[in-house]
C-alpha cells in the first residue's frame, strides 16, 4: 500500500533508545517537508528539561531516594501536555522521547497543546498506599515550580492513577491557597475528571482500528484481536473492540498471557481483573501461553500493542502474523520492525494517531473545569469520535498521496503545523 521506507540500519537495530527512535521518526518526515536545518534543530530537542531526586519516608522508618524528571519539549501550539510515569523503566531518554511523541500527539489531534512527560523511577507495586501518597506529594512539591493550567497539564500514565492525580491537585491547590482543579487531568469524576476519560485511550485505539478496516473493505465481525498489555488502556480497547463484533483471542499484562482462538470473555475478565486487583495470572480457566511474549505473534487479524515501548522488534516482527496493528502503546515498533511488517503486508496505525483518545479527553476535562461545566457520557465520546475522525481521513490520505507510511504520514502532518506556527510565531528576542 505505501512505498517502503529506509529503516535506522539496513543490517538490524541500531538502538532500542526511544528518543534516539523518537528523532529518526521526525527526520523521515521534516525530510519530505523539506524543514530547514535550523528549524529542524529546534524542533527535535526539548525546550526545558527538570530532574529532582526526591526523599521519601517510608513505612519501615527509613528513607529512600527516587530519580525523577518532567521534560517539557515544545509549547509552541499551547501549555505542555503529557503524563507522568511511575515505573523502573524510567529514564532520561525514555522521557524525552515520550515528551516529544506528545508534541506531534496533540498537534495531530488539533488540540491547543503542546508536549511534555514525567516520571519517578519506581515500582509502584510494590509501594504501599501510604508510599505511594508520600512519594506523589514529595514529587508534586517538586512540579508545582513548572506545571500549572497555563503552563504544563500532566496526566496519568504507566503506574499512575486518578488517585495520584488527586493527590497531585491537592498539593498544588494547598500552595496556591486554592482549588486548581485545571493543573492536571485524569482525575477521579469527584475531583472535577471527566466522564469517558477513562476508556478514552482505548476508545481511540476502536475507532483507528475501524478505520483501518474500512480503508480495507473489512468488516469488523468475525475479525480476531490479541491485546498485549490489558492495563486501562488494553481493558476498555479489548471490550470496546469486542462490542464491534471483533473475537479477542489473546490478552496479556506484566504477569502472564492468555490465549484462546475460541474467544474470551473480556468483560468478564476485566471486571475480575477491576474488583480483584489481581494479576491475569492469578485467574483460573484461563489458557495461558507458556511464554508471555509468544502473544504477540499467535494467530490473529488485529494486533494491539498496549504496553510499553519496543514491544515489537526485529527479534519477534517477522513472526506476527497480524495484518493490521494499532499502536495502543506510545513507541511500541522500532523502526527496523515497522520495515519488516510493511514488507509483510501489515498495516501499522501508528500510536500518536492510534492512542490520541486519552489527550483529546483530557483536553475535554481541562475545558470543562475551566469552564465549570460537567459534559454526559455521550457527549464526551462523541465528541471524541468527531475529533478524531478528521485526524485518521488526513494520516490515511496523506499517507496514499505521498506513497509513505501511515507513521510518517501522521507526524508530517502534526510536524508541519508546528513548524508553520513556529515561523509566524517567529524567534524572541
Amino acid at each position: 500500500m505505501f512505498d517502503k521506507e529506509v529503516p535506522m540500519s539496513s543490517q538490524s537495530e541500531r538502538s532500542l533508545n526511544p528518543f534516539e527512535i523518537a528523532q529518526w521518526q521526525f527526520d523521515m518526515a521534516a525530510a519530505k517537508l523539506g524543514l530547514v536545518p535550523w528549524l529542524c534543530q529546534k524542533l527535535k530537542m526539548p525546550q526545558e528539561t527538570h530532574i529532582w531526586v526526591l526523599p521519601v519516608l517510608m513505612d519501615d522508618g527509613s528513607y529512600e531516594m527516587f530519580w525523577s524528571c518532567r521534560v517539557q519539549h515544545n509549547k509552541t501550539l499551547g501549555p505542555y501536555k503529557g503524563g507522568l510515569r511511575y515505573d523502573l523503566g524510567v529514564n532520561l531518554d525514555e522521557v524525552s522521547a515520550l515528551s516529544s511523541w506528545m508534541t506531534w500527539k496533540t498537534s495531530l489531534a488539533d488540540l491547543p497543546f503542546g508536549g511534555a512527560k514525567g516520571g519517578v523511577k519506581c515500582d509502584p507495586r510494590r509501594m504501599s498506599i501510604r508510599e505511594l501518597e508520600r512519594l506523589t506529594r514529595r514529587f508534586g512539591h517538586q512540579l508545582k515550580k513548572v506545571i500549572g493550567p497555563d503552563d504544563d497539564i500532566p496526566a496519568p500514565d504507566a503506574g499512575t492513577t486518578p488517585q495520584v492525580m488527586a493527590w497531585l491537585v491537592d498539593t498544588y491547590s494547598m500552595d496556591q491557597g486554592h482549588l486548581v482543579l485545571g493543573v492536571v487531568t485524569g482525575k477521579p469524576v469527584a475531583l472535577g475528571g471527566s466522564l469517558g476519560r477513562a476508556s478514552a485511550t482505548g476508545r481511540g485505539v476502536m475507532l483507528s482500528t475501524l478505520e483501518a478496516l474500512k480503508v480495507r473493505g473489512i468488516n469488523p465481525g468475525g475479525q480476531t484481536a490479541i491485546v498485549q498489555g490489558f492495563g486501562n488502556v488494553g481493558s476498555w480497547a479489548a471490550r470496546l473492540l469486542a462490542e464491534q463484533g471483533i473475537k479477542i483471542v489473546g490478552v496479556s499484562d506484566a504477569s502472564a498471557a492468555a490465549y484462546d482462538p475460541d474467544g474470551l470473555d473480556v468483560e468478564d475478565l476485566s471486571k475480575q481483573l477491576t474488583v480483584s486487583g489481581r494479576l491475569l495470572k492469578q485467574l483460573p480457566g484461563l489458557k495461558f501461553l507458556s511464554d508471555k511474549d509468544q502473544l504477540l505473534t499467535m494467530g490473529t487479524d488485529i494486533l494491539v500493542p498496549a504496553a510499553l515501548e519496543n514491544a515489537i522488534t526485529t527479534r519477534n516482527a517477522g513472526a506476527i502474523k497480524a495484518k493490521l496493528v494499532i499502536e495502543g502503546a506510545n513507541g511500541p515498533t522500532t523502526p527496523e520492525a515497522d520495515a519488516i511488517l510493511e514488507s509483510q503486508g501489515a498495516i501499522v496505525v501508528p500510536d500518536i494517531l492510534a492512542n490520541s483518545g486519552g489527550v483529546i479527553v483530557s483536553y475535554y476535562e481541562w475545558v470543562q473545569n475551566r469552564q465549570h461545566e460537567t459534559w454526559a457520557e455521550a457527549i464526551v465520546n462523541a465528541k471524541l469520535a468527531s475529533k478524531m475522525q478528521p485526524s485518521l481521513d488526513a494520516v490515511f490520505e496523506l499517507a496514499r498521496k505521498k506513497g509513505v507510511s501511515l507513521r510518517t504520514a501522521a507526524h508530517m502532518i502534526a510536524i508541519d503545523r508546528v513548524a508553520e506556527a513556529t515561523k509566524l510565531r517567529g524567534i524572541f528576542p
